[in-house]
C-alpha cells in the first residue's frame, strides 16, 4: 500500500460525508465527485465497500430507487443519518486541528514561529 493510500484511508470517510451533509448521492455520483474534488486515485470499487461499512455503522442510510425515464436498473441513493452528521462534525473539528498541525511542520520544520 502506497503512502498516499494510506493517508487517503483514514481520511476518504470524512470526504464521504462531507460530500452528503446536503445532499443525497448514488454511488457512481460520488466516485464522480471525489474525482472531480481531485481524488483521482480512488476507485469506484474501493468506495462501495466504505458505503456499506458506514451503513452498517449507521453514518448513512441507502434508499433503493428507480429514476424515472432513465429506464436503466434502480440506484441505491444515500444520505446522512443524525450520527453521520454528528460523526461529520467531529472529523472536521478533528481534522481542522490535525491539519494545522501538518501545516506547521511541513512550512516551519516544527519550529515555533
Amino acid at each position: 500500500m502506497t503512502t498516499q493510500s494510506q493517508m487517503l484511508k483514514g481520511i476518504l470517510e470524512g470526504c464521504i460525508l462531507s460530500l452528503m451533509e446536503n445532499r443525497e448521492v448514488y454511488g457512481y455520483e460520488l466516485s464522480t465527485l471525489l474525482e472531480q474534488s481531485g481524488l483521482t486515485f480512488v476507485s469506484e470499487g474501493s468506495i462501495y465497500p466504505l458505503l456499506l461499512r458506514m451503513q452498517k455503522e449507521q453514518l448513512i442510510e441507502g434508499t433503493l430507487r428507480s429514476d424515472t425515464g432513465s429506464g436503466g436498473p434502480p440506484r441505491k441513493y444515500y444520505n446522512l443519518t443524525e450520527k453521520g452528521l454528528d460523526t461529520l462534525s467531529q472529523f472536521k473539528q478533528h481534522w481542522g486541528t490535525l491539519k494545522h498541525s501538518v501545516d506547521h511542520i511541513l512550512d516551519n520544520g516544527g519550529t515555533k514561529s
